[in-house]
């Protein structure tokens, strides 16, 4: 009898066991198990293109190479990428323009959240940039990339794809299928029996230079006006704005109407935020042409995530002017100009109550 009920009690411990295993196995590594609502995931927009095949490290040959890489999510844009081959394995060395996420996982973000703390991948951090090294199932295959926001603490949603057609054409052991030229027969034969066309495709974006153009001033501080457009409209740049002439160079520092830009990116340089004290951002960056649009980049934190803006500004040659136009400048002079009127009064007050004494 007495053995019967130990039996039937170490049955119900197997049962009782069985039961909560999984759910004991759905939680990862502590702290690493939110994943971020629906709510908060910003619009994705695609990557790749139509048919696209995958490309495996059997068909690319040993070696290192620069390859682009698309991502979905403009909160997770990366910069630059080096792909090593290796007797059939492929690896990364991807670089993100920022510090914002603490680990990055292969997979969903509800599969980041179950999984253990050595399978998170851990970026080396330098320059404001992230840098993560992993392995890469293939090429020209979106691949499913979680990514754990320091600020959020939770894990979002990426895919990301590296193009084999970036790769050196001697790179690889195959010749890729011509996808854009598939992408025009097919827009072809839609508009051939009658069906919408695509939408026309955006204004290729005007390459700019990173160098400052020549200008004909000693060098030195001036004024002068700057239009800036793009983005929500809700942030703004002062004008008129400072002009830095150095080594016969122009260069603008730009004011910001915000605390949160913390990079901008010109002509593919980045240049970081030179407020220290909490006050509104502030550049210093090469104007690489005058009286024509400039398009530029700016990463605000503002919502969280960063997310880099694009802008457009230009600047207005015939407005060039000397820095008292500038707003901040005139309220120093103000300052200035009321500090001596304060001296002087103080001073001839002293000397009139000194004549009265005799």
């Amino acid at each position: 009898m007495i053995m019967g009920r130990k039996f039937i009690a170490t049955i119900c411990l197997i049962v009782l066991f069985g039961l909560t295993y999984p759910a004991c196995c759905v939680y990862g590594a502590e702290g690493y198990d939110q994943v971020a609502p629906s709510s908060d995931v910003s619009q994705s927009h695609t990557i790749g293109k139509y048919g696209m095949v995958p490309v495996y490290g059997r068909d690319v040959v040993d070696g290192s190479y620069d390859i682009e890489v698309e991502s979905t999510s403009s909160f997770f844009h990366i910069r630059k990428c080096r792909l090593q081959a290796r007797k059939g394995k492929l690896t990364a060395n991807m670089t993100l323009t920022s510090t914002s996420y603490e680990y990055i996982y292969l997979g969903t973000p509800e599969e980041a959240a179950a999984a253990d703390l050595d399978e998170y991948i851990e970026p080396k951090d330098r320059d404001g940039e992230s840098t993560f090294r992993f392995r890469v199932e293939a090429l020209d295959k979106e691949i499913d990339c979680a990514a754990f926001s320091k600020k959020k603490q939770q894990w979002y949603p990426r895919k990301i794809l590296f193009d084999a057609g970036s790769l050196p054409v001697k790179a690889l052991k195959i010749t890729l299928p011509d996808y854009d030229k598939i992408q025009k027969a097919i827009d072809s034969q839609g508009t051939e029996t009658g069906q919408s066309q695509p939408a026309a495709q955006p204004e290729a974006k005007k390459e700019i230079s990173a160098d400052p153009v020549a200008i004909d001033l000693e060098d030195g501080e001036y004024s002068i006006q700057v239009n800036m457009t793009g983005g929500s409209g809700r942030a703004s740049v002062t004008s008129p704005t400072w002009l830095v002439v150095k080594d016969g160079k122009a260069y603008a520092r730009l004011l910001w109407s915000s605390t949160y830009y913390d990079y901008m990116i010109i002509g593919g340089k980045k240049y970081l935020n030179e407020t220290t004290d909490g006050g509104n951002s502030t550049f210093t960056i090469p104007i690489a042409v005058m009286d024509d649009r400039m398009p530029v980049i700016a990463d605000t934190t503002a919502m969280g995530d960063p997310v880099e803006i694009e802008y457009e500004l230009t600047f207005y040659k015939d407005t060039i002017s000397s820095k008292s136009q500038i707003p901040q400048e005139a309220a120093i002079n103000v300052l200035i100009v009321s500090v001596i009127i304060i001296v002087i009064g103080g001073i001839l007050n002293i000397v009139i109550k000194r004549r009265r004494k005799q």
